[in-house]
């Protein structure tokens, strides 16, 4: 499918643009919105400005946008959209376009934005009679009130969303993530764990990767709130293997956070503050915000504060330069290690095993250096670094970029 896909944007826009349509939320579902790209931006580009297609390019291109956590590209995304047809008669590209500037909004800190759009999209699907417009528009009011603190009309919008009738399997898995999210806010914990349990299951049934990383999600932070601090690693660890392969970077924040509150619960507080402040690092690069309302959010810090007391400011600073320094592969990498329940001893990285500028390799590698870059930076040419890695890999039995990165976190050289 995609080999017609490309061809038909070389030979046949129209019959591009169809797909593109048809293909868009398979591609949510399976993974693979990341990887097309591309090609979203070669059919935007191309399409007639205020086509269906040229808002549908965009629309997809706003969510790509949001899994790559660049949330100021996202927003400039949906935007355009609603600019070129707020002006024109309703229809279902604006309502999806406000949708998508009310979730953007929302996680960029300007939730009475975010509730006007989201207002604004749900009364122009009520009239359009869009009912998973309908529902959508909803799941964003109920995040946005969460983040403002109204938890009851948060769980109030995401119980009335899912009862709107005839939706769509993946509005229906959205709103259950919604829901349980909502519930857990509240601290209505055995609802919130009876609807992500609900919700999980039929994310697995669906083959409905984007819902079943952020399940997860949920899942694992209402298993540490109950004390299951294993059962809520091997859900982190499903979540972050997802967000690696479909390439949901914002999803991989959101993991990083759990994987602090994780840490923190089972003893190891610089590794807490570590994966807290690459999720931060990385969300501010990409405009993400949290409200002083948001539940969540205020959870998060008073755990950061307890887990600072207790390491104490040198080592805290250290664990904080740490996380900061971290690339997004780099800190998935690390979400990985923090998540293995019994780690495998790493290969010694150690004096006797490699030479300085090997370890200065294996170090750039894991900070995500291309080799064309890496040779940049150290004045050699790209086929000595090859050489260099060719000579590690065989040391270390590390045969992939991954397994170095692994590899340098265990021995703390990033």
């Amino acid at each position: 499918m995609t080999y017609v896909l490309g061809w038909s944007a070389e030979h046949d826009l129209d019959t591009a643009l169809r797909l593109m349509v048809a293909l868009g939320w398979w591609w949510m579902l399976r993974g693979r919105l990341a990887s097309q790209e591309p090609l979203l931006r070669e059919l935007a580009d191309r399409a007639e400005p205020g086509s269906q297609g040229w808002c549908v390019a965009r629309f997809w291109l706003c969510w790509a946008a949001v899994d790559a956590a660049d949330l100021a590209g996202a927003l400039r995304w949906c935007t355009a959209v609603v600019d070129m047809t707020g002006g024109r008669e309703p229809s279902q590209p604006l309502v999806d376009s406000l949708i998508m500037q009310s979730t953007v909004l929302t996680n960029l800190g300007r939730v009475p934005e975010a509730v006007a759009a989201g207002r604004r999209a749900l009364a122009l699907a009520q009239q359009l009679g869009y009912q998973f417009g309908q529902a959508s528009a909803m799941t964003c009011l109920s995040r946005a009130a969460s983040c403002s603190g109204d938890l009851d009309e948060a769980v109030l919008l995401a119980r009335q969303a899912g009862q709107i009738p005839d939706m769509p399997a993946k509005a229906a898995r959205v709103r259950g993530y919604e829901l349980a999210a909502a519930l857990a806010d509240s601290g209505n914990l055995p609802a919130a764990e009876q609807a992500c349990v609900a919700t999980l299951a039929q994310a697995r049934d669906a083959g409905d990767l984007d819902s079943l990383s952020q399940l997860l999600v949920v899942m694992a932070d209402l298993d540490l709130q109950a004390g299951r601090a294993g059962e809520a690693a091997a859900c982190l660890r499903e979540a972050a293997q997802i967000a690696l392969q479909a390439g949901g970077s914002f999803t991989m924040l959101d993991i990083l956070d759990s994987c602090g509150l994780l840490c923190a619960a089972t003893g190891r507080p610089a590794d807490a503050i570590t994966a807290w402040a690459a999720s931060e690092t990385l969300g501010h690069q990409g405009g993400l915000e949290s409200t002083d309302t948001d539940p969540y959010a205020r959870r998060l810090e008073r755990s950061r504060r307890r887990t600072l007391e207790v390491l104490g400011p040198a080592h805290a600073s250290a664990a904080q330069h740490r996380g900061a320094e971290m690339s997004l592969a780099t800190a998935s990498e690390y979400a990985l290690m923090l998540t293995l329940t019994d780690p495998p001893q790493p290969p010694t990285v150690g004096q006797g095993k490699l030479s300085a500028r090997e370890r200065e390799l294996v170090t750039l590698v894991a900070q995500g250096r291309t080799d064309a870059q890496i040779a940049k930076q150290l004045y050699i040419s790209i086929r000595t670094v090859r050489s260099h890695l060719d000579r590690i890999r065989d040391k270390t039995s590390c045969r992939r970029r991954a397994d170095l990165t692994r590899l340098a976190l265990a021995e703390g050289l990033v």
